[in-house]
């Protein structure tokens, strides 16, 4: 087997990951100098701060249709040419209305990455690898965020609307993206099954595994036979599907009830409710990326030996305890002022959690338990699920935070990650080491 391909070409479709990243949680340094340069109300500020988020869940709602018509590399150098316009357009822009128009065109960069890239390296990935590979997409976004923490930290010194530069730099690793695209085959699952060119996919599947290429091109043709004969005609929210489809949409919701968008788009907030001053908020946010990034590395190397089911109840037990002292701090900042400094630390011990459960393992899930015939689609159903949710936290949390208190909002994503070990202790199936033929057949109704 050859290992360098497969790997190679997971790193650089994991690149959307990074810009993900790094284009989600920038805007978290660079939220007030806009507000205060574009001189926005309230509700103009929300607006600004949300139209990525906007376009996100627009992106991932149509992420399926290009990857499934134009393939999956075709799309990824859509997504691409996106991050790259958005992040210029964004730092260059010359009014408020323009700035709104390339944030959204990054959103749906955003929006369609989550959809496409799992896709993709979960149908060249062997199916003993496969976590492992997928989770890399997880990695990068955790670095692009940990980076984007660091790059508006050192901006920040910086006197100069910096919030442009904070903005831009995202040019970069965009035009790297779009230039390693080249060197991608394209999915040999879906060029057997959308475009019947059983050729192509064996010369791929020969660079990976010579050995097994045939074989793997049998089970695939084999998978498509069956799956087409007990799923014709249906559409995803069909009677067979039932099972792969209530399984993303709730992981994908207790992902995001679990209070880590929140904490992502204003940790530099958070940290100042409890006492410290702007730029200690900022290193605070450093700390953040930084363990996200250590516990998803740390992910990386179980989930494949300890299984996806494991790892999320290791989790659930983490950020149930996590979230509640977080609560508890915000209920007693005023008798014990020390609780104001522990919430740093819970929330970096949450983020710990978080990282090696639910973060690793989201996007490696979604992408295994659909059939191919309806991958694009259940993937686009469960990014869409997340990035809705995500929207509605980022909407609600500071109206939440100011009229309920942190102790009340922290209590209510407590309560969430109880339900979601029930989740997991009861309805998720363990999906390690099945290739996505077993899968697909296992979890369609018959």
């Amino acid at each position: 087997m050859n290992k360098n391909h497969v790997f190679s070409w997971s790193v650089v479709i994991a690149l959307g990951g990074f810009l993900f990243g790094f284009d989600t949680a920038v805007i978290s340094g660079a939220e007030k100098l806009i507000q205060k340069y574009w001189a926005l109300n309230a509700f103009e500020h929300g607006f600004t701060i949300s139209i990525a988020l906007i376009g996100t869940v627009i992106g991932s709602l149509l992420g399926a249709m290009p990857s499934d018509k134009l393939g999956r590399k075709n799309t990824l150098y859509i997504i691409a040419a996106l991050y790259l316009v958005s992040s210029l357009g964004s730092a260059l822009s010359t009014n408020w209305y323009l700035f709104l128009f390339f944030r959204f065109a990054g959103g749906l960069g955003v929006g369609a990455s989550s959809v496409t890239a799992p896709i993709y390296i979960s149908e060249i990935a062997p199916a003993e690898r496969r976590g492992r590979l997928v989770a890399l997409f997880q990695f990068n976004i955790v670095l692009g965020i940990l980076i984007s923490y660091l790059s508006n930290y050192l901006i920040g010194q910086i006197g100069n609307e910096p919030w442009r530069l904070m903005l831009g730099v995202q040019a970069v690793p965009s035009f790297i993206f779009l230039v390693l695209l080249r060197f991608v085959p394209e999915s040999p699952r879906w060029l057997i099954q959308r475009k019947g060119n059983v050729d192509e996919a064996r010369r791929i599947l020969r660079l990976i595994n010579p050995a097994t290429a045939d074989t793997i091109v049998t089970a695939i043709q084999q998978g498509a036979l069956e799956v087409k004969q007990q799923t014709q005609n249906d559409p995803l929210f069909s009677s067979p599907h039932k099972t792969p489809v209530m399984l993303a949409m709730l992981f994908a919701i207790f992902n995001q009830v679990s209070g880590i968008n929140a904490i992502i788009y204003y940790a530099p907030r958070i940290f100042e409710m409890t006492g410290l001053g702007t730029k200690s908020s900022l290193l605070s946010s450093v700390g953040l990326g930084f363990i996200n990034f250590c516990f998803t590395l740390l992910a990386m190397n179980f989930i494949d030996r300890f299984g996806r089911r494991t790892l999320m109840i290791i989790g659930s037990f983490g950020l149930i305890v996590t979230l509640g002292l977080v609560s508890f701090s915000f209920y007693t900042q005023g008798s014990h002022p020390i609780a104001n400094f522990a919430v740093p630390a819970y929330l970096l011990i949450y983020i710990a959690f978080f990282a090696f459960s639910q973060g690793a393992v989201i996007w490696v899930f979604i992408s295994e338990i659909f059939p191919t015939s309806v991958r694009a689609k259940g993937q686009t159903l469960g990014s869409t699920t997340h990035w809705f949710m995500a929207a509605i936290i980022a909407f609600t949390f500071p109206y939440l935070a100011e009229k309920a208190g942190g102790g009340n909002t922290f209590l209510f994503f407590a309560v969430m990650m109880v339900l979601q070990l029930l989740f997991v202790w009861k309805l998720m199936p363990e999906t390690k080491g099945k290739s996505l033929e077993q899968l697909g057949a296992t979890l369609v109704i018959h």
